[in-house]
């Protein structure tokens, strides 16, 4: 049952895990977890200066880079043979002086470390340019574990550039360098921060964050309370080395099983749970998934940030992707709200790109020069200070998707606006390697058409053409079950708020059991497809995209009202899966997006009509209904978003 004793827990352990499952307002959890703002006893870490990252899969350049010579590198420590040289100039060698020139209120920093042995320190910056410059250098004779500092002003970056620390040894020198800390002056009261993660049926990654975390203690001194939000069936506490890892996190560990509210209903109970039990108005909640592979530093460097900013303003972690660990998914992103498209890069960010290569255009390295601003971030990791809260309210309950550019959208038009911070970075799974073809899919539609209704103009013609060329698309794709779920998507939308009632519950049902009878939602693996011998499946690849679009577009149409195939049967690729190729096919077996398997698409002239006709009337509806349906969202958002409403749904 929740909250029993796992296999070889103690009668103590056992008792401190069930005080954290299940949602009580116990009297114990409750001492556990009064926050309040903290005295600073020394100055404050903003991060630490690392020579490898958490995991063996994550190369060292990105944390620090040998130019020259032969250097040894540990998580903690490097140290450089004669003629050598390293740079902190890198994805987390570098300290975002643009971003602290102009959010915080720290106008300089101070780098620490203990070295070893003979050489030069230096601290070098950047600008906008990538142009480099020394700001301060130090040189070091036979020294023995000796406590060096070098200051920089963090100014002259408005626009752009980076601090970083270099390393050199010349002829005949070794050096050791460890414990580097870059530390500004700290604030008069330090703000408690917890850490809120939301976990359905994946323990065993649920877990590995949290040992992470317990490993990382004595420098997560910022970090006040830890949250899981057990969802699951497969649960985290029924892991070996559960017990273990409650044990050393101690009372900062709450482990609280709620109801599958998805997303969104697992990432606001820390915020619930921060706001019943702080004694101040200054705190943060920092959001971070269950999955990720974490880089520690993070909470150091976002908790910081967030500590020194002039105003409170939500601070956001980037993502790297995790099956190519050297490469960060965007810099900075925002969204196209009135045409429902989220992840769009700001200009200038970099996007996809390798942190350990060079940029096309200009053949420097991809380094984050440029200061840029956010739409949103997203909740991957993401810290809210509780005076957002305050002010604007709790997420909407979305169960997922979209949850989170809603919040920051509606948090920027109450004058919190978000910062993704560089440097401050998770590894995350790849987007590109999920199927956009699958349940979640409806969340994603109905909840960007809400969140246009709330923060867009909310033009229904272009959000109706936006629709409609989807249609179009997945019709001529055979995505038939896609196009059912665009059109569950809008139906629920026009049903009014009340669809939000129980936070996604019945909606993950319901359309789950729709896509459940269209045959191409589901994967196969490639050698028992149903129906076809796999040795008859031949790849058959696609052309470049057309240059008459329109003219091609009408063309596949009219083929397909007529039931006219190039192909009978051919494997298409994932990457060559596109409306002007698979609409060439009579079945395509098209590989899914994970890679692990395919789907089968087969023409149905029946279902396309029928889907068509839905999809047209219902996209109708939109465009006459929708400024109606709008102003019900309107005046129901500030319920939806209510303590009061979250406490119902969360059956306390």
């Amino acid at each position: 049952m929740p909250g029993e004793a796992t296999t070889g827990q103690t009668a103590a352990a056992a008792a401190t895990a069930e005080s954290r499952t299940n949602g009580d307002r116990s009297a114990a959890g409750a001492e556990r977890t009064t926050f309040a703002e903290h005295t600073p006893q020394d100055r404050l870490l903003t991060q630490r200066g690392l020579f490898a990252g958490p995991s063996d899969v994550v190369s060292k350049d990105l944390y620090t880079e040998i130019v020259r010579g032969v250097a040894t590198r540990t998580r903690e420590s490097v140290t450089l043979d004669a003629s050598a040289k390293v740079t902190g100039n890198t994805y987390f060698g570098r300290f975002p002086a643009s971003y602290w020139q102009r959010w915080t209120t720290v106008k300089q920093v101070t780098v620490e470390a203990v070295v070893t042995g003979s050489g030069h320190l230096s601290v070098a910056a950047s600008d906008v340019e990538a142009e480099p410059r020394i700001v301060a250098t130090r040189e070091i004779t036979d020294a023995e574990r000796t406590a060096v500092a070098l200051e920089a002003k963090v100014d002259k970056f408005l626009d752009g550039g980076a601090l970083w620390l270099d390393l050199v040894t010349d002829v005949g020198q070794q050096l050791t360098v460890t414990n580097v800390r870059w530390t500004v002056e700290p604030p008069e009261k330090i703000r408690p921060t917890a850490v809120s993660i939301p976990t359905t049926n994946r323990p065993d990654d649920c877990l590995a964050t949290l040992r992470t975390l317990a490993d990382s203690l004595p420098a997560l001194e910022t970090l006040d309370a830890i949250y899981v939000m057990e969802h699951g069936t497969d649960r985290v506490d029924s892991r070996e080395g559960f017990t273990e890892v409650a044990e050393r996190l101690g009372d900062r560990l709450h482990y609280i099983t709620q109801p599958n509210l998805g997303g969104a209903g697992g990432f606001t109970r820390g915020l619930y749970e921060v706001a019943e039990h702080t004694e101040t108005e200054h705190a943060n909640v920092l959001f971070m998934d269950d999955d990720v592979l974490l880089e520690p530093d993070l909470v150091i460097r976002l908790t910081a940030f967030s500590n020194k900013a002039a105003n409170p303003i939500i601070v956001g972690g980037q993502m790297l992707n995790l099956l190519h660990p050297n490469q960060l998914h965007v810099g900075t992103e925002y969204a196209r709200l009135n045409t429902l498209e989220p992840g769009q890069p700001v200009e200038h960010s970099l996007t996809t790109a390798d942190l350990l290569g060079v940029d096309e255009e200009t053949g420097k390295p991809n380094r984050q020069e440029r200061r840029l601003d956010a739409g949103y971030n997203g909740w991957w990791s993401c810290l809210i200070p509780y005076e957002v809260v305050q002010e604007i309210g709790y997420p909407m309950p979305f169960f997922f998707q979209w949850d989170d550019a809603e919040y920051s959208y509606r948090a920027r038009a109450h004058g919190f606006p978000t910062v993704t911070l560089p440097g401050a970075g998770v590894w995350h799974a790849d987007f590109h390697w999920k199927d956009w073809d699958e349940w979640h899919r409806y969340f994603n539609l109905r909840n960007s058409i809400i969140t246009a209704a709330l923060h867009s103009p909310f033009d229904l013609n272009v959000v109706c053409r936006v629709l409609l060329a989807q249609v179009v698309r997945y019709l001529l794709g055979m995505q038939y079950g896609l196009t059912a779920t665009l059109i569950k998507a809008v139906e629920d939308f026009l049903a009014g708020p009340q669809i939000l009632h129980d936070g996604g519950v019945a909606a993950m049902k319901e359309i789950r059991e729709i896509r459940a009878q269209y045959p191409e939602t589901k994967r196969h693996d490639a050698t028992e497809v149903p129906g076809i011998a796999s040795n008859d499946i031949e790849i058959i690849n696609n052309a470049p995209r057309p240059a008459l679009q329109r003219v091609i577009l009408l063309k596949r149409i009219i083929d397909r009202l007529l039931g006219k195939h190039r192909f009978a049967l051919g494997a298409v690729p994932n990457d060559e899966a596109h409306w002007w190729h698979v609409s060439l096919f009579e079945t395509a077996v098209v590989t899914d997006a994970s890679q692990e398997g395919v789907r089968v698409r087969s023409y149905d002239r029946q279902k396309m009509f029928e889907l068509g006709k839905q999809a047209v009337k219902v996209l109708n509806r939109l465009r006459k209904e929708g400024p109606s349906v709008r102003a019900q969202y309107q005046r129901a958002m500030s319920e939806l978003t209510t303590r009061e409403n979250w406490t119902r749904l969360y059956q306390l």
